[in-house]
């Protein structure tokens, strides 16, 4: 089975409850087993910074399905959360992205593998080296030295 990569983040409502219902919706999806999740971690706003702090994580996945099916499972569960999409980085109960599927890269309409701003972002990237240090981020390399340069972005590793 292929092995997945989705980034989860959430600052409305109550973020910890959504993310762990969006980890056992994961988990629920068909010919799809979640096998690793990161800490929560709690991070500033990017791009429209008025709105509360985020906390994110990372989960890995086998799936049985393809890229396609995969983001169209993750957007039921957005949906069945709440997510509303009044504009672009605004707050939101749940986001699920698709950060990577396999080392395969994907530019079509409405989806993009790896995800095409995963490699500047701390949020993403230190959850992610928690549960998978040695990945490689396809067109991008490996995780140490991305990380290194998002060292200025504001987060924090919880306690659990």
């Amino acid at each position: 089975m292929p092995r997945a990569f989705i980034g989860l983040g959430a600052n409305l409502g109550d973020p910890r409850a959504q993310i762990h219902a969006a980890l056992l919706a994961l988990g629920g999806i068909p010919a799809t087993r979640l096998s690793a999740q990161s800490s929560l971690y709690r991070s500033a706003p990017i791009g429209y910074v008025s709105q509360p702090d985020f906390l994110n994580a990372v989960a890995q996945i086998e799936t049985d399905l393809a890229p396609g099916a995969l983001l169209h499972a993750l957007l039921e569960i957005e949906q069945s959360i709440g997510r509303d999409r009044s504009f672009a980085n605004g707050p939101r109960t749940i986001d699920l992205d698709l950060l990577l599927y396999g080392d395969i890269v994907i530019g079509e309409p409405g989806l993009h593998v790896p995800h095409p701003r995963m490699h500047t972002r701390a949020f993403v990237l230190l959850p992610l080296v928690e549960i998978a240090p040695d990945i490689d981020i396809p067109g991008q390399g490996v995780i140490e030295p991305l990380l290194a340069a998002c060292r200025g972005q504001a987060i924090q590793k919880l306690e659990n």
